[in-house]
């Protein structure tokens, strides 16, 4: 291990490095740094880079706006002050162009059955939209067809849409996989949500299937939120500009509560927990529904270019292998009736500090034998872009990237002794965090609602969709000092009261230790992996473990 000189030698958590709170005053664990170096330089420059982040200034760092100008700014002058590589231009940015789509018209959704007329209520029984980028779609007379979980997945040895040609119908499927259902660990990866759970999966692939419509039938316990999550967020929707205008997508994608399915049901004459017990057996068959679909969706589009900000500390030996760390900048902006700026200090200008602080110290030590890539994306807000689009058109090789390292939204109540890993066992990046983890007296520990499907809901997702392996975790609830109950009180707080709430703004109170545990592991894992000849994997078995597998072949 190389010797630590510079700045964020302080991820280095010593009670010296944290503010002035009461918890200051007893002994903190053995020292976590195992060169035993302290810097009080890097608790001060983290902190300004995390309070200027979230300043009013920056106008909540929302697309398109004054705040991304601005961040743009803060961030390139650090790279160019530090010598960064830019794998662009002199800005170190690449355009992410988005469409807004903002539907002026929906209709509810007209059902016919056996002659008999009925209907779901737009934003009452159902939701509705299209990701096409054109004027409007009218579905007339699709014939909707239950698919059950409407996954194909070869590693699992299934697939629901065998047999099946859907191209002029209307797909309609459950939320989650059958292991969530059955809770059984030996189907897909049993309570823990797989990529093929992910409502955003069974889009695509209805699409890939050549479907009219696909809709998605909402359950609060699989899906892990409330109807109100859906039906009462803003139908604004942002979408990647595609030469085809997204014509890939399927012409009708929404979902439908569970009262609403039961009517849906009803038409092939079974229940919903018939349907449920149906889509599990191992001779399923998709069933027509027996009722044709109808819907109108008019749109008003425009185009916005936002921009990841990508910056490089050239490798010594192998320049185009490359670590990957990611962190999002972009929050919500200002609210347009009120006024009111959403900070984002925690989402997610704690990552963005962080990353800030990862190129700070990469850039003052010994040149590393392979690359490292500092990724702040865009867009994470409207759903992933920036890192999707990065995913889609990297600037350096896909197959050459060893590693990705996300940094979202880390908690500020001090440190912790749980390094929760987001993602248990999917890959062996957790094996790499494991020695610089026990190294601060802390454990690794898995996510605690893997049904969620967190994995798939964060920046770090675009890479793993490509195959590259990838690390997010952060500190958990077990506070050193406090205890757990503690820090889960405090993370409940946060997420009650403050995530994605004008609320989350930056308190110089924060008692910042825990934030300097992780950067320490992460800029740990990063360095080991940028001087080694290891290329992590997936764990057998895994949905993108076949990707990587491509990926090596291409690199040999």
């Amino acid at each position: 291990m190389r010797h630590l000189t510079l700045c964020a030698s302080a991820l280095f958590l010593v009670a010296a490095c944290a503010p002035a709170t009461e918890t200051d005053v007893r002994p903190y664990p053995p020292q976590t740094d195992a060169e035993g170096l302290v810097d009080s330089h890097f608790t001060d420059t983290y902190r300004s880079h995390l309070e200027t982040l979230s300043s009013d200034e920056f106008e909540g760092r929302a697309p398109g706006t004054r705040g991304e100008e601005l961040t743009i700014e803060y961030i390139t002058d650090i790279f160019r002050e530090l010598g960064v590589t830019s794998l662009t231009n002199e800005d170190y940015t690449q355009a992410v162009p988005l469409v807004r789509i903002a539907p002026s018209r929906v209709t509810d959704m007209a059902l016919s059955h056996n002659g008999e007329e009925s209907s779901l209520e737009y934003r009452t029984e159902m939701m509705g939209w299209t990701n096409r980028v054109v004027d409007s779609i009218n579905v007339e007379n699709s014939e909707m067809v239950f698919v059950g979980y409407g996954i194909v997945a070869p590693e699992f040895g299934w697939n629901d849409y065998e047999g099946l040609d859907v191209a002029g119908k209307t797909v309609v499927m459950f939320v989650n996989d059958p292991g969530y259902a059955t809770q059984d660990p030996a189907v897909f990866n049993g309570n823990a949500m797989t990529y093929y759970g992910r409502w955003t999966y069974k889009f695509e692939e209805a699409a890939r299937q050549g479907a009219t419509g696909a809709i998605v039938i909402h359950e609060d316990g699989p899906a892990g939120y409330g109807w109100g999550v859906i039906a009462g967020g803003s139908p604004v929707r942002f979408t990647m500009k595609t030469e085809n205008r997204n014509m890939h997508r399927a012409e009708l994608e929404g979902w439908v509560n569970a009262d609403a399915a039961e009517k849906l049901f009803a038409n092939a004459g079974m229940s919903l927990e018939e349907a449920h017990e149906l889509a599990l057996s191992s001779d399923f068959t998709p069933v027509s529904l027996n009722t044709e679909v109808s819907m109108i969706v008019e749109n008003e589009f425009s185009d916005l270019d936002t921009y990841n900000i990508v910056g490089m500390i050239e490798g010594s030996k192998y320049p185009e292998e490359h670590i990957i760390y990611m962190a999002h900048w972009d929050h919500m902006g200002v609210d347009p009736i009120s006024g009111e700026i959403f900070n984002g200090a925690q989402d997610n200008a704690t990552g963005t500090a962080g990353l800030l602080a990862m190129a700070e110290k990469f850039a003052a030590g010994e040149q590393p034998e392979r690359s490292i890539v500092f990724a702040f994306v865009g867009a994470e807000e409207r759903g992933l872009l920036g890192s999707a689009w990065y995913g889609e058109n990297p600037l350096l090789p896909l197959e050459k990237t060893v590693a990705g390292i996300n940094i979202d939204m880390l908690y500020a109540h001090g440190p912790v002794k749980d390094f929760v890993v987001v993602g248990w066992n999917n890959s062996d990046m957790q094996n790499f965090a494991e020695p610089h983890v026990i190294a601060q007296n802390r454990y690794l520990a898995p996510e605690g609602n893997p049904e969620a499907g967190i994995f798939y809901r964060s920046d770090h997702f675009s890479l793993a969709k490509q195959g590259v392996p990838v690390l997010y975790a952060k500190g958990g609830v077990d506070h050193f000092f406090e205890g757990p109950e503690y820090g889960q009180r405090e993370v409940s707080d946060f997420l009650a009261n403050r995530y994605h709430k004008v609320a989350d703004k930056f308190n110089p109170e924060w008692d910042l230790r825990g934030i300097h545990q992780d950067l320490w592991v992460f800029f740990r894992v990063g360095n080991d992996l940028a001087n080694s000849r290891v290329w992590p994997q997936w764990a057998e078995g895994n949905e993108f473990e076949a990707l990587r597998l491509e990926s090596e072949a291409q690199r040999n």
